[in-house]
């Protein structure tokens, strides 16, 4: 409760029970909105929580907060979810009953998120051990895959839960969670088939298509995007994706008016996913069972029943698979241990729904809601007329019982039309949603609370249409519409198909649709029999239980924060009771305390707020003055004490502690004069063997230098320097140095890749030829050789086939001088496995093999002449092939390290012979100049002049 006047006036007050105008709506609201403007989004009244959704995050569900509020009396901190989680935890624990929290609202405001909560603040504070981890985890992670299957986009709420839950967390009388158990109630089958405008279908089957692996999406036959889907507009994936199959199923209608399908491709699909044979699944969707008591006759469906037996279909396998799917997760959290256990129940339950247009599941849902409100009203008045008969206080709240019988009348009315609806999806003839509103009017049309537009007076018959009904419920009227009651109602699966999916080779459907029900003729109940008996069953649970009650509003349809519109909220405070809730609290006694807390007595009770805000104001003002009175006497005499304890300590201390200085500087001087005694006399004896006298001197010297060594170590092999070492480690200091030499040779060796070796290998090979034999082999050294000088893609494609069987090794761009005349021709030299060829564009000029490859030859100067001889005696040869290479180092080496032949290359001086063609040789003329120059002299030689070396 906050302190002063001034900060209530601010962010109101957090329990609603000492609000002054507690029977004003308008001072109701305006309380909510103050606190949501400040962020505070909860509020009690008494111990119902009031939480409106932010959507937007606060900051205050973290660890810190969650210990915050752990074991904290109910009302001293301010209101929050951890505070009612944490007050049924230990009513359970130390009264060893059962307790239930119930969250309600509408969808959108943040139900969901409150039991996540809950959830997280039980597995975080709750003692735990490493083998009950597990059981923890479970319960944590059974709520995204309900939600995957359960939940779905609605025009209200992006992630609208589309089932009531209901989860039991189970506790040993430590305390610690061991296990639970979820109960689902009426999941909504019929948005599998149909969902409103801007709505979409179970998040499950996005998911399946958006997440879902290529390889996945193939063997399931689904592609990615979900508009091909009409639903949408292994395993488990399977039967979900048999469902989008379902989907897309068309039906025709032939000549005698009977439904076929025209494509059967998506029931071959089905079939394989559901392990069912194709035709007799195929069969079943476009006719139908009928058994006389000595026989069966199949007759065959329209169209339009077809696909109701398609879409009911639909409904069945993935109705069924999502209870398949809470009995799966309920097995894992099972507990086995049979002892004694306590359980906390959190029930998230879908609210009281008005939309503009309502239907079926809207009156489902709302006959839940008038149940839950009629056990809060129950079992609040009890709990308040207990307190104060055990008080001894006389209480009447006779007045505020007006809701409880509204809920009374409203349960009487709901059951009576349940019946009606039974009677009419059972009784023989034709029923249609027509004649099920005419037997409304018949039987229920006297009551107070229902309206159609044949019983409503002239002022509200034009907002009643002609297919609908209206009940005034606790928290306002709802008009339904009776289009789809029946069928929806009905939920009837035909026999034919229950057979097909009965004998199903799916392990999950053979569990989900049990061969015995083939065995049971009797028809099924209907889905409002099924609620109403469910609610039931709920109702006994709840019952057995203490209440906590969670309340959730939305604050605004846009989800946007900091946006509160009050039409919106004050029709959520009328649906959800608040006001009456806070009418029965303030009926006796709104504020209670123990007098532990005050003055050390029983309870006290105030019946006015202004009562209690006036006690707390004036205590706060004089507690200040005589807390500030009595702590300036206690702290000055603690504080004379203390300083005289600090003066007498600090001088004995002082004393010790100059005494301990002394010896330590006398200690100190006396080893300083042994050490630098020891190394004197070591450095005189330090050419002597090793003996006592200069043992440590020796042992500082060889220390010191290879502490010194360690930062004058070379990096690398060129690297000649090396420290000096003092005389008695000369040995020493030179194996140190093999040693590294060795470790850098290591490294050296370790560092150098499989290219670079087969390089230096080429370039070893150029060494032999060349080395002190050419000009210009020193400047080569640093140039490295490229695998090829020609791209694959530069030479002829008529060239490449033509040399297809050989792979080429080599190739480089040439010049080539013709034989007579010596005139200069482009050319590349292609050095593959077997041969040397000389190609012009297209064509291949000249091949020559290696093993005619009598010799190469090259000057000892700069140029880069080679001449390929070849054999003179083979007449296919045009004779030695004369070119210029630039890069002739590279070119004779690859050509030798392919030849494999020894010796094969000579480094001429002068000039040079080659053979032209029998009998006749040409003549090369080596010289140098100032310039390099190639050319044909008068002799008929060709003269090559390479630039002067400089010496």
């Amino acid at each position: 409760m906050e302190g002063a006047l001034t900060a209530r006036d601010k962010v109101g007050v957090q329990d609603f029970v000492l609000l002054d105008a507690y029977t004003s709506e308008t001072a109701f609201l305006d309380n909510l909105r103050k606190r949501f403007s400040e962020n505070l989004i909860y509020t009690y009244i008494g111990t119902l929580l009031v939480s409106v959704n932010p959507y937007q995050e606060l900051g205050i569900y973290t660890v810190s907060q969650m210990e915050l509020y752990q074991g904290v009396n109910f009302f001293e901190l301010p209101p929050h979810v951890y505070a009612i989680a944490d007050n049924a935890y230990r009513m359970m624990c130390s009264e060893l009953n059962n307790h239930f929290i119930l969250i309600s609202g509408e969808s959108g405001a943040g139900k969901t998120e409150a039991s996540k909560k809950i959830l997280q603040y039980f597995a975080v504070t709750c003692p735990m051990t490493e083998s009950l981890q597990i059981a923890r985890d479970r319960l944590l992670l059974s709520n995204p895959v309900l939600e995957a299957f359960g939940n779905a986009k609605t025009l209200r709420n992006d992630n609208s839960s589309r089932f009531g839950k209901y989860m039991d967390i189970q506790f040993d009388f430590k305390g610690v969670p061991v296990g639970g158990h979820i109960i689902s109630y009426l999941i909504e089958k019929s948005r599998v088939v149909y969902q409103n405008q801007g709505e979409r279908n179970f998040h499950i089957f996005y998911q399946l298509l958006e997440g879902g692996e290529e390889e996945l999406l193939a063997y399931l036959g689904l592609e990615r995007d979900h508009q091909l889907y009409k639903y949408l507009s292994q395993n488990l994936f399977g039967i979900i994706a048999s469902v989008l199959h379902l989907g897309n199923i068309c039906f025709e209608e032939n000549q005698q008016g009977c439904a076929t399908i025209p494509d059967t491709h998506e029931i071959k699909w089905i079939a394989k996913l559901l392990g069912v044979h194709p035709w007799v699944l195929l069969e079943a969707l476009t006719h139908r069972k009928i058994e006389a008591k000595t026989e069966e006759v199949i007759c065959p469906l329209t169209p339009e029943l077809s696909a109701y037996a398609r879409d009911a279909m639909a409904k069945a396998v993935y109705g069924r698979t999502f209870t398949w799917l809470v009995n799966k997760i309920n097995s894992s959290l099972v507990n086995k241990d049979f002892t004694g256990k306590t359980v906390i129940g959190l029930l998230d339950i879908y609210g009281f729904e008005v939309f503009d247009k309502n239907g079926f599941e809207q009156f489902c849902i709302n006959y839940c809601n008038e149940k839950l409100q009629q056990l809060l009203i129950e079992r609040t008045l009890k709990a308040e007329q207990a307190e104060y008969e055990m008080e001894g206080i006389e209480w009447e709240p006779i007045q505020y019982f007006n809701n409880k019988i509204i809920c009374d009348l409203v349960e009487e009315r709901h059951k009576g039309i349940i019946s009606i609806l039974d009677e009419e999806c059972i009784r023989p003839g034709p029923a249609t949603d027509l004649s099920f509103l005419e037997r409304l009017e018949e039987k229920v049309g006297k009551h107070a609370h229902f309206q159609t537009r044949k019983l409503a007076g002239p002022k509200s018959r034009k907002r009643i249409g002609w297919m609908e009904f209206r009940l005034f419920h606790y928290a306002g009227e709802v008009t339904y519409c009776t289009k789809g009651f029946l069928e929806k109602n009905n939920d009837l699966l035909y026999r034919h198909l229950k057979e097909v999916l009965c004998r199903s080779r799916n392990r999950i459907l053979k569990e989900c649709f049990l061969v015995a029900e083939l065995e049971n003729r009797r028809r099924p109940p209907t889905v409002g029999t099924q609620f109403k008996n469910s609610l039931s069953s709920l109702l006994e649970i709840l019952i057995s239980k203490e209440p906590s009650y969670i309340r959730c509003i939305k604050p605004n349809e846009r989800k946007e924060p900091n946006k509160f519109d009050d039409f919106l909220v004050r029709h959520q405070v009328k649906y959800l009771g608040l006001m009456e809730h806070l009418r029965v609290r303030r009926a006796g006694f709104a504020y209670r305390r123990k007098y532990e807390h005050f003055l050390q007595r029983t309870k006290i009770f105030i019946r006015f707020p202004r009562t209690l805000f006036a006690t707390e104001d004036a205590f706060e003002f004089s507690k200040h003055q005589l807390v500030a009175r009595i702590q300036g006497t206690y702290k000055g005499c603690l504080e004379r004490r203390a300083y005289l304890r600090k003066r007498q300590a600090a001088i004995t201390l002082e004393a010790h502690w100059r005494g301990a200085l002394a010896r330590k500087e006398a200690e100190k001087r006396k080893w300083a004069v042994q050490i630098i005694r020891k190394f004197i006399k070591g450095f005189i004896n330090r050419n002597k063997p090793l003996c006592p006298d200069n043992e440590e001197f020796i042992v500082f010297v060889r220390k010191n230098y290879i502490l010194n060594l360690r930062d004058h170590v070379p990096k690398n092999l060129l690297d000649k320097c090396w420290l000096k070492p003092p005389g008695i480690l000369a040995n020493a200091s030179e194996l140190l140095r093999k040693m590294c030499t060795r470790n850098l040779v290591r490294r050296y060796c370790r560092g150098i890749t499989a290219e670079r070796k087969a390089m230096m290998q080429q370039k070893v090979v150029t060494s032999e030829i060349f080395r002190d034999k050419k000009d210009g082999y020193a400047e080569s050294l640093n140039q490295p050789f490229a695998n090829s000088r020609i791209d694959e893609g530069d030479i002829s494609p008529k060239v490449l086939q033509l040399i297809s069987s050989e792979k080429i090794q080599y190739g480089v761009p040439v010049i080539k001088y013709d034989r007579k005349g010596f005139k200069t021709r482009q050319r590349q030299l292609i050095l593959t496995q077997k041969a040397a060829y000389v190609v012009e564009l297209a064509k291949i000029k000249q091949k020559i093999e290696y093993s005619m490859l009598q010799g190469v030859s090259t000057s000892s100067l700069r140029d880069g002449i080679l001449v390929l001889h070849v054999s003179r005696e083979d007449n296919k040869h045009k004779g030695d092939a004369v070119l210029w290479c630039e890069h002739v180092f590279e070119a004779v080496t690859k050509l030798v390290m392919l030849v494999q032949k020894e010796n094969i290359v000579t480094v001429v001086q002068g000039s040079l012979q080659f053979y032209i063609s029998p009998g006749k040789e040409g003549t090369i003329v080596f010289d140098t100049g100032p310039g390099e120059q190639i050319y044909k002299d008068k002799n008929g030689h060709l003269t090559v002049v390479s630039v002067r070396t400089k010496s």
